[in-house]
């Protein structure tokens, strides 16, 4: 999530809708939530935007879904969308399939990892006695140096060469490739965090059951599960 210049209460969320592993049915049921998903929303006066969309096999399908939500109280909106989902409808390509729950998971996600800016004036450099090779006056010069990062907290000491300068151009290189390293690898557990999300995927106790809109009337409660329908038998109803 991000919430730069953002006030408090209107932060941008992310959210995640995979299919995991499920056959073609589940990539057809991240579409049909996906879209409940986006017109509860609407209705809610939240924006959503798809940033990144991984097709299924059949057309208008998709594997995933990666949605960011913008507006006031966006955290408790995707609160209520995250865990397992469940559309709940006949399978559109096996005719006379008995399974009628598809399931999918849906996961607050990180998407950009924190950047940390390399800045000559974030950077504390003192010198410092070694000890090593380089004699007497070596020492007494000083010309090892010691430089810390304010930012980041990163601390480099170099005394390879002879010069202040030399050492204190090292120091700085040094402290660079360290955060390009540090920030390259919060990148790869970002990435390493959203696709595991698509091996979290477990049937059954969704958060949501949702259903194919079937009258001008809502037929699921406001939290999202279904409410119980009328169970007929013959020659008689039960409400």
């Amino acid at each position: 999530m991000s919430a730069a210049g953002a006030r408090p209460g209107r932060i941008d969320h992310h959210l995640l809708l995979s299919a995991g592993r499920g056959p073609q049915e589940c990539a057809w049921a991240v579409t049909q939530l996906v879209r409940r998903l986006e017109a509860d929303a609407t209705r809610r006066g939240l924006a959503v935007r798809r940033v990144e969309a991984v097709p299924g096999d059949r057309p208008g399908t998709h594997r995933s879904v990666l949605l960011r939500v913008s507006g006031d109280g966006t955290g408790q909106f995707v609160g209520s969308w995250t865990g397992t989902l469940c559309w709940q409808a006949p399978s559109p390509y096996r005719a006379g399939a008995g399974r009628k729950n598809w399931y999918v998971v849906a996961r607050p996600c990180e998407v950009d990892a924190p950047r940390t800016p390399f800045l000559e004036s974030d950077v504390d450099v003192v010198g410092c006695r070694t000890g090593g090779p380089g004699g007497q006056h070596r020492n007494k010069a000083s010309t090892a140096v010691r430089a810390t990062h304010r930012p980041s907290g990163l601390v480099v000491v170099v005394d390879t060469e002879r010069q202040f300068s030399q050492n204190r151009r090292l120091a700085l290189e040094l402290l660079r490739q360290r955060i390009e390293r540090d920030d390259r690898e919060a990148v790869r557990t970002v990435t390493t965090a959203r696709w595991r999300i698509h091996d979290e995927l477990v049937r059954g106790d969704p958060v949501r059951v949702e259903r194919p809109d079937t009258g001008p009337g809502p037929d699921r409660a406001s939290t999202g599960r279904a409410r119980p329908q009328p169970v007929r038998t013959r020659g008689a109803a039960t409400r």
